[in-house]
Parts: C-alpha cells; structure tokens; sequence
C-alpha cells in the first residue's frame, strides 16, 4: 500500500454511492470517466448481464489510460431483479412508480458485479442479495418520485436514502446493495496487492 497519499485504483464510475463506500474502508482512487454500452442481450441471464456490464467498464476504464499506467480499474454494475425481469434506472416517473407497484410487497434480488483490472488481467465477483419490501402506497410512491432519489438509482429506490423506508427485511450484503459489495471488493483487492488496512 502507498504510504505517500497516491491512489491505490482508479474508480470507472460516477456514482457517489460507489465513492462513498471506497472511503469508508480507505482505498484511495481517482475517477476514471467511462461510457459503454449497458443494453441487455436476448436470453442473457441477470447475472450474466452484470458481470459482463461491470467488466465492460473495467475494460473501457483501462483503455483509456496509458500504457505506463500501472493502477488497477475498479468497475460494478448492479441491477435489481424481479422475476426473471432486469429493473434498470427508470426513465420518467411513470416507469419508476410501476417498478416501485411492482416491488410493493415482493421479495426481489439485487445483484452487483465488481470487476478489477490489473494490466491485463481481468477478475470479476459477484455478490447476490434479496430485499423484500414492504407493501407501498400509491401516495408514498408518488412523494418518493418527487423527492428526485429514484430517478438514477437501478429499480428505482435507493437503500442508502429514504427508499429505505420499504425495506421490510435484506438477506446479503447492504453495501452490494447500494453498488458495491465490499466484502466481495476487498478479495479483489487484496488478491491484487492492495491492503487499504
């Protein structure tokens, strides 16, 4: 680990969440912007999906950098899942109330993927966790929307804010939850070298 206040990563990813849970266990990182393509494919599974999306960006991040660039890239991706069906982030407030009526009352799986990639070498995890939720009101949805936390969280609510408020019960990890498993994350880590404690 780098005594010198250097990075240990870089983070291929804007979310705030995924930041805030770095800091919290001390991996220091640089943002690395990436864009890549988070379509799912036909028939693919929800956990193929992740994987894929999440080593996609960690592929992207590492693209970008210069080849004397030795930080490993850090990436995730998460979805909610219900069913067999992906609920991504909700375009408009009529998607995320009916994936929130959809939620009410149900038990569903959130699954992150975390990718890292060190040079050429690429390992991914992944973490599974099921929430069910409590059942909602038509009214309490429609405030939720208003207070403009679904609008760029996967499923629509965040766990982290006042989405909390459904959770009836999680089995799994709180952190993968809200984007970044940090048990998963923290092997990862470790197996490349970095020791934040």
């Amino acid at each position: 680990m780098s005594m010198d206040g250097r990075p240990h990563i870089y983070l291929a990813s804007n979310s705030p969440r995924r930041a805030e849970l770095l800091t919290q266990v001390g991996v220091r990182f640089a943002h690395l912007a990436v864009e890549t393509d988070e379509t799912g494919r036909p028939g693919e599974a929800p956990e193929d999906y992740v994987r894929r999306v999440a080593a996609d960006k960690a592929r992207a991040g590492r693209a970008r950098l210069g080849a004397d660039d030795s930080l490993p890239v850090l990436a995730a991706d998460t979805a909610v899942v219900l069913g067999d069906r992906v609920l991504g982030k909700p375009r408009d407030r009529g998607e995320a109330l009916g994936m929130l009526a959809a939620l009410s009352g149900r038990t569903h799986r959130v699954l992150t993927a975390v990718a890292l990639m060190t040079g050429r070498d690429l390992e991914v995890a992944l973490s599974e966790s099921r929430v069910r939720f409590r059942p909602i009101e038509d009214g309490e949805a429609r405030r939720y929307w208003e207070t403009g936390e679904p609008a760029d969280k996967a499923g629509g609510y965040g766990i982290q804010g006042r989405g909390a408020l459904f959770v009836e019960a999680i089995e799994g990890s709180y952190s993968g939850v809200m984007g970044l498993p940090l048990f998963e994350t923290g092997q990862l880590l470790r197996r490349a070298g970095i020791r934040p404690i």
